[in-house]
């Protein structure tokens, strides 16, 4: 299968799909089958939308995409992306679960796995941030200076979830970068292009320890990220015996488009991981032992795990992570690759007949049915051992086969439905008003077949008196205590937010 991995999107779609058909014509192949867009997507749909997104004003611009929510243009490849920290969260917010946020181009929640023909990828949306991990997913509209970031903090309960898989993933997907990655690539190198990568990294403050836990659970074939904009090479092994005759760097047969015109970068480095060139990391905090005192100290995912725990998986057979960052979308940069990508295991379910669309997992739907008693979005559950897991999703397994599988409801819907409304150019671009709050349809219908609550849903008279109580709070001048704007539709029960992961590393030029 054919597929093409983009690091950040900020709202360039249409110089995206440009390079990529630029790239088939060149190399005279017949499209692709997938593209995969590692955050910072930056999906607009209005104006107001900007208000919602972490971006100082004098950055913001409306971008391309409201031309494909819109259906002024529709997406030529199906597209998937998970978020970033540059994100329009108002709408991403009420996709939770994931969903269409245009027609062939798919978000993937705040963590999710799915199937795309004989693939099974997972993905985690975010940045880490210590201090929001073991929170809720409380944010809500209208947002103040403060939770316009914390909602796209990576999350304790997102990150479990995806820790519970117990069966083999080929590609992850995360905005940041697993934390330790840097140095399982050419770090020298890297740190002469990047400087000031170099402090962060050596003082642990470089990548995402949420993004790195669950690569080393999973251990997918391919790990792709973006974030740091930059393209980084990087190979993981997993086994005791190292292979020094494996390529560590992207996979055979790939081809990079190496900027918006095609052009090679002649002032860029290559950072590609030539094996007989790796070297070996300096002494850093992760390569020494952790004393027990400091390590409890961690937000309880990353301890070591209790008594109560199960052997690794044995159907998780992988070993060796080939891990590939990508830079954003400008001219003579390295933004893009096209490879060709092939299964761990070549039995998917439902069969890969193309041509491919998305099907949801069914490991994945019974984890979110076994983690759905709890509220998302007002508490954080307990943290049970994976025996007390297992066993809740086992029980959720069968529910799972009986009531999707066998009746065939695996594949995802295409019932992508506008909420708010469509971009108008006469609203200036400098307004503060922020948008209003929707229930996705698409949210109420997932939920509805899992048969689980939506907490991502409320009265509009909820959400009125909400908007009016944090105004009150606010200074004078804030843009959060200007009213919404926007039709669209309403709630009924609950309430809601969705978060995403972040943090910054100092002065590593990310953005």
């Amino acid at each position: 299968m054919r597929i093409a991995v983009e690091g950040c999107g900020h709202g360039t779609l249409n110089n995206i799909y440009a390079s990529i058909q630029k790239s088939c014509q060149i190399n005279r192949w017949n499209g692709i089958d997938l593209l995969i867009i590692g955050g910072d997507f930056q999906a607009v749909r209005d104006t107001y939308d900007l208000n919602g997104m972490s971006v100082p004003p004098k950055y913001r611009f409306i971008g391309d995409f409201h031309e494909y929510y819109s259906g002024k243009r529709t997406a030529p490849y199906l597209t998937l992306f998970v978020g970033g920290n540059h994100e329009a969260s108002s709408h991403l917010w009420e996709l939770y679960y994931g969903g269409w946020v245009a027609p062939n181009i798919y978000y993937m929640g705040a963590a999710n796995v799915l199937r795309f023909g004989p693939l099974r990828i997972a993905g985690l949306s975010g940045i880490y941030s210590g201090g929001d991990y073991n929170k809720p997913h409380h944010e809500r509209l209208p947002y103040d200076s403060r939770t316009v970031k914390s909602i796209y903090h990576v999350r304790d309960l997102d990150v479990r979830k995806l820790l519970s898989l117990r069966t083999q993933v080929d590609i992850g997907i995360s905005h940041d970068w697993p934390k330790e990655i840097v140095w399982k690539g050419k770090w020298q190198q890297l740190f002469r292009f990047k400087p000031y990568f170099e402090t962060d990294a050596r003082s642990g403050r470089l990548g995402s320890l949420a993004a790195q836990r669950v690569m080393d659970r999973l251990r997918p074939r391919y790990w792709f990220a973006a974030h740091l904009h930059c393209k980084y090479a990087a190979l993981v092994q997993y086994d005791n015996d190292p292979k020094t005759d494996v390529e560590p760097e992207p996979p055979p047969g790939t081809i990079a488009n190496e900027g918006a015109n095609g052009v090679k970068n002649t002032d860029e480095i290559d950072i590609e991981l030539e094996s007989d060139q790796a070297q070996s990391p300096p002494a850093t905090p992760g390569n020494v032992d952790v004393p027990e005192t400091l390590r409890n100290e961690l937000p309880t995912s990353f301890r070591r795990e209790s008594s109560d725990s199960l052997p690794y998986p044995v159907d998780i057979v992988n070993k060796i992570t080939s891990f590939l960052a990508l830079d954003k979308c400008l001219p003579n940069r390295k933004f893009l690759q096209i490879l060709n990508v092939e299964p761990i295991n070549n039995s998917p379910q439902p069969p890969a007949i193309p041509p491919y669309r998305l099907h949801y997992d069914k490991e994945w739907l019974a984890i979110t049915r076994a983690f759905s008693s709890v509220n998302p979005v007002s508490h954080t559950p307990q943290r049970y051992g994976e025996v007390q897991y297992r066993r809740l999703i086992e029980v959720e397994e069968e529910w799972v086969r009986k009531h999707l599988v066998e009746a065939g409801q695996l594949a995802v819907p295409e019932n992508f439905e506008h909420t708010a409304p469509v971009y108008d150019p006469r609203i200036n671009i400098q307004t503060r008003e922020q948008p209003k709050e929707y229930t996705n349809p698409q949210t109420v219908a997932f939920c509805k077949m899992l048969e689980i609550e939506n907490f991502f849903d409320a009265p509009e008279e909820e959400r009125e008196e909400r908007r009016k109580s944090v105004a009150e709070r606010l200074p004078k001048g804030d843009g959060t205590n200007r009213a919404y704007h926007g039709g669209g539709r309403g709630g009924r029960r609950g309430f809601g937010s969705r978060g995403r992961g972040g943090r910054g590393v100092g002065r590593s030029g990310r953005h």
